[in-house]
């Protein structure tokens, strides 16, 4: 382990979080919100430990994929830890461990939320709390890679520890022009759905902060109502939208503008993801058509159910719905969403669609070599051959993503509450949902879970965005040894 590589670009992501935070500072100024002193003692912090750790000397700049994963996981207990500073300084969330939670939430794009009254945080609280939705659905380091491009010269291990799917890949030789390519495409989607909010009727600052949200699919609102309290169905159906395309592979825009039609036509995440999300909304449709509210206005239930869908299947997480008191077949449709999650290489959280075809896949050979012991068969995807160490780790991900959810669900029963709460409450944290069922619902919060449910439930959102390893890489000894 190269530590002070580490811990010196793991400084230069700390000063992009200070930089990140100049911001909530301008609109605390502008609204007069009262919460100005707050962001400027630690963007004070955060700057003055970010440019101790930066002025570390470095002999030697190696980095590998070990060094890659400590980087990742440290900067984002950084981050968090020092996001959540401006809440807690401020005094409107008094727990330390309830603003981590809080933040990491929001860096995390998870939106879970341990706040019971929304509305009553200053407006400049609100903005940094969605703009870490923002912040963290590309995520923080590619973004530090594309502004800061000398952070490594084998920063593809950085990139890979940090972006979502079984693999990542540079569209262009050097990383720091992919992540400079990536993120043009993130603020362009981003600035043409703000436009389109303000389009609608909705004013500056709902409307950054619901592209916050849907951008970086985390679902955090300044209402405790979410997105029905705009009571705006063209924003609804905007948004609705917007959500399903922020989580597709963020590549295949890339193939969209360079007119690559083979890649296109080649890749099958963006198929079945959009196929799950078509038939998932009309079956929950005409489930839903049996309540009072929906009986004769299959338009307003298409609306409802594609809003739903598209903000569970992407874990966003906004609703427009209680989606609690819909039929038991409609909520089950939308408990498995949660699981699925959107693409690879997008925003979204989940397994990912590409790790289920793979699963389902070997699950088909498995039962091929059943009736064929002497087969020889290769699995395919996009009509080249997956390596057989990434069918190994897509089933060794998915086996421990279970286990995670087994064991946390066992912790968080020891407060007691219901199975749905129980199981909701960790399937919402650990796939990066934010709402759950029951209790932890679109209407509820985290607020009543104890402080030992809160730290494994902070742990398992942190797991699902960093997918698993590069955050227990950490408590490997030979992590750390050179």
């Amino acid at each position: 382990m190269n530590k002070r590589v580490t811990f010196k670009l793991v400084g230069s992501v700390m000063l992009v979080e200070a930089a990140l935070l100049l911001l909530p500072l301008f609109v605390s100024l502008v609204t007069k919100s009262g919460d100005q002193m707050s962001f400027v003692i630690t963007i004070l912090l955060t700057a003055l430990c970010g440019m101790s750790l930066r002025a570390i000397k470095t002999p030697d700049d190696t980095l590998n994929a070990r060094e890659g994963c400590a980087i990742v996981a440290l900067s984002w207990l950084a981050l968090s830890f020092f996001g959540a500073l401006p809440f807690w300084i401020s005094g409107s969330i008094p727990s330390l461990l309830d603003a981590f939670f809080e933040t990491v939430s929001g860096f995390t794009t998870t939106g879970a939320t341990i706040l019971t009254d929304v509305e009553a945080l200053p407006k400049g609280l609100l903005f940094w709390r969605s703009l870490t939705h923002w912040a963290g659905g590309m995520g923080v380091l590619v973004l530090s890679l594309a502004i800061l491009p000398k952070m490594g010269g084998r920063s593809i291990y950085i990139m890979r520890a940090e972006s979502s799917g079984p693999s990542t890949e540079k569209l262009v030789p050097r990383v720091g022009q992919t992540a400079k390519i990536l993120y043009k495409l993130y603020i362009g989607a981003s600035v043409v759905l703000f436009i389109a909010l303000l389009i609608c009727g909705c004013n500056w600052y709902d409307s950054f902060i619901h592209m916050f949200g849907a951008a970086g699919t985390g679902g955090f609102s300044n209402y405790a109502a979410s997105v029905a309290h705009l009571n705006n169905p063209a924003a609804e159906i905007i948004l609705g939208v917007f959500m399903v395309l922020f989580g597709i592979n963020f590549s295949i825009y890339y193939f969209l503008f360079h007119r690559n039609w083979k890649m296109l036509r080649q890749n099958s995440e963006w198929k079945v993801y959009l196929s799950v999300v078509a038939a998932a909304t009309i079956v929950i449709a005409v489930n839903i058509l049996s309540l009072p509210r929906f009986q004769g206005h299959f338009g307003h239930a298409l609306r409802a159910s594609f809003f739903q869908v598209s903000s569970i299947m992407t874990t966003t997480g906004y609703a427009t719905e209680d989606f609690n008191l819909w039929p038991q077949l409609s909520r089950v449709i939308l408990l498995l969403l949660m699981m699925i999650g959107g693409c690879a290489g997008s925003t979204a959280g989940g397994l990912k669609v590409i790790r289920l075809q793979l699963l389902f896949k070997c699950a088909i050979r498995d039962i091929s070599r059943t009736i064929h012991p002497r087969s020889v068969s290769v699995i395919k995807l996009e009509k080249r051959a997956v390596d057989e160490k990434v069918i190994s780790g897509v089933q060794g991900y998915f086996f421990i993503s279970i286990a995670i959810v087994c064991l946390s669900s066992v912790v968080v029963a020891l407060d007691g509450f219901d199975f749905e709460t129980t199981l909701t409450s960790v399937m919402a944290t650990f796939f990066n949902i934010g709402p759950g069922l029951s209790l932890v619902g679109p209407t509820g919060s985290f607020a009543m879970m104890s402080p030992l449910s809160k730290l494994v439930l902070t742990f398992d959102m942190l797991l699902g965005r960093l997918e698993i390893f590069p955050l227990l890489m950490m408590f490997a000894p030979e992590t750390w040894r050179k």
